[in-house]
């Protein structure tokens, strides 16, 4: 069984950065390509960015591109999400899904493990 654990969420101001981090424990070795998806009140789950297992190919959604960067650490087991320039409307729980293939992918169903979300809250 593999766990993933999201950290690092939080109340920020509209503008501010926050740094989530996403820990991967247990089989580890079933958790490659990993991802970092949202979801707000009353709307369906949406990609926001992923990661290669190598770490060489990142993909990006185009409403967060120049404000958000994914990286991973596979020495210790984690992925991060660097969030810049945060929107109001960007507040939403955080998730993060991992796969058993190198690349990532925008399709939420292709994730079979995901972790419990960390809340971002953003004040205008």
């Amino acid at each position: 069984q593999v766990t993933l654990v999201e950290s690092g969420g939080g109340l920020v101001q509209a503008g501010g950065s926050l740094r989530l981090s996403c820990a991967v424990s247990g089989r580890t070795e079933y958790v490659a390509a990993m991802a970092w998806f949202r979801q707000s009140a009353g709307k369906e789950r949406e990609f926001v960015s992923g990661i290669s297992y190598n770490g060489g190919y990142t993909d990006v959604a185009e409403s967060v591109k120049g404000r958000f960067f994914v990286s991973r650490n596979n020495a210790k087991n984690e992925a991060y999400l660097e969030l810049d320039i945060l929107k109001p409307e960007e507040t939403a729980v955080y998730y993060c899904g991992g796969l058993s293939r190198d690349y990532p992918s925008r399709s939420e169903a292709e994730y079979a493990t995901w972790g419990q979300g960390t809340q971002v809250t953003v004040s205008s």
